[in-house]
């Protein structure tokens, strides 16, 4: 890797495996990456500030109270590009769950929009701990990145689950995460996601079972490659992630009106989202009965991607979606032709696959006339693959 140097922050829990940070903080910086050092207090006692100090060559403090005119915390987290932290320990874990604040590294995490990847390494009962599963699965919520421990030999006789991965492993996982380039670095991406509902009744509605999952792993993909995201998501029960501007709408009028507010000074539109094809023709104000409900007027919804395509600016990369059950690839071209589309994502839906899955299969089709099929693998992936066409898009607009 050549070029300017990526900064990152490299918080140190207090477990034994901090020695092994030492390797790991060398392993990063073969790959030019400049890397401030926040350890916890208690860390201190397995490695002392000294060590960090001399590998990173960079000054190391502990608490807020040091160096207060450079106001660390809020400095650090905006320098940074992201925040690993290895270990993380039980106890860490929990107080990052909890938002505390009570020493530089957690006023750090606090203050950052950027991604934060942690690395436990505990005990396989205080891993394996109900509570330590809680707390993993809420700060994976929240959009942190969390790499299973590996298993092996820990401090004495003890093995099992728990231990601190390689550096490597680490560094790959880190790596895939963050994206191991800022290619999107400054572009403005809008992306829809979820699926929008359109009320019978009070109580009724029509809608489709789109769980926003696809639509968030790009998000999320985007935001680690440098871009300002927008997401506009419908119906959702994804929580908000740092670092990604989310726009909660209910139905297809709502998102064609955020989606258009946001249109004009986007680089890239990204239509993930599942919108109702159809509304009622009226709402009815009170619960209708059973016994009324033998039809139901309706009415086409606007085609918010063919509205918002039409109207784009030639610089701008439009990017549908599609869910089809059969005849992936002509159906996905004819949908990419009539909606002006420079690339379309054609999920196989079939036998329901696909919805509140982390796992995605479809092709991929641009209006070259290249079509990639994607093997099932994981949304996360999927994102990667159409993000890395949109930058060859970007890449050759301006070149």
């Amino acid at each position: 890797m050549s070029g300017t140097k990526r900064e990152i922050v490299l918080g140190v829990g207090g477990g034994i495996a901090a020695y092994k940070a030492c390797e790991l903080l060398r392993r990063l910086q073969d790959l030019d990456f400049s890397i401030t050092v926040v350890p916890t207090p208690s860390s201190l006692n397995f490695v002392g500030a000294a060590t960090w100090e001399a590998l990173s060559g960079r000054s190391v403090s502990t608490e807020v109270w040091q160096d207060v005119d450079k106001v660390k915390h809020v400095s650090l987290a905006d320098q940074a590009e992201a925040i690993i932290i290895a270990p993380t320990t039980a106890d860490l874990l929990a107080r990052l769950v909890q938002g505390r604040a009570d020493d530089l590294l957690t006023n750090v995490v606090s203050a950052s929009s950027k991604p934060k990847f942690l690395v436990p390494a505990m005990h396989p009962q205080m891993w394996l701990n109900p509570t330590t599963q809680a707390n993993v699965a809420i700060l994976k919520s929240r959009g942190f990145a969390v790499m299973q421990p590996a298993t092996g030999r820990l401090t004495g006789e003890d093995s099992g689950v728990g231990r601190f991965p390689e550096s490597q492993q680490i560094i790959a996982a880190f790596l895939e995460h963050i994206g191991s380039t800022q290619d999107l670095l400054g572009k403005r991406i809008l992306i829809s996601a979820g699926g929008t509902r359109e009320a019978i009744d009070p109580v009724r509605y029509i809608g489709n079972r789109s769980s926003g999952k696809q639509g968030e792993a790009l998000a999320i993909e985007a935001r680690n490659r440098g871009a300002h995201v927008t997401m506009v998501l419908a119906n959702s029960n994804i929580a908000d992630v740092a670092g990604i501007q989310t726009l909660r709408v209910e139905t297809a009028a709502q998102m064609h009106g955020a989606l258009k507010d946001n249109m004009h000074d986007c680089d890239v539109l990204i239509m993930a989202a599942a919108v109702s094809d159809a509304r009622p023709t009226s709402v009815a104000q009170e619960k209708i009965k059973k016994a009324d409900l033998q039809s139901i007027d309706l009415v086409s919804n606007l085609d918010i991607l063919k509205d918002l395509s039409s109207d784009a600016k030639d610089s701008q990369i439009i990017v549908g979606f599609a869910a089809e059950t059969s005849d992936l690839e002509n159906l996905g071209l004819a949908k990419l032709k009539s909606k002006k589309l420079n690339l379309i994502y054609v999920n196989d839906v079939s036998n329901g696959a696909v919805f509140a899955s982390d796992q995605s299969a479809g092709f991929l089709i641009s209006d070259d006339g290249q079509s990639t099929y994607i093997e099932q693998t994981s949304k996360a992936k999927v994102a990667r693959n159409i993000l890395d066409k949109v930058v060859s898009r970007l890449s050759y607009a301006n070149g």
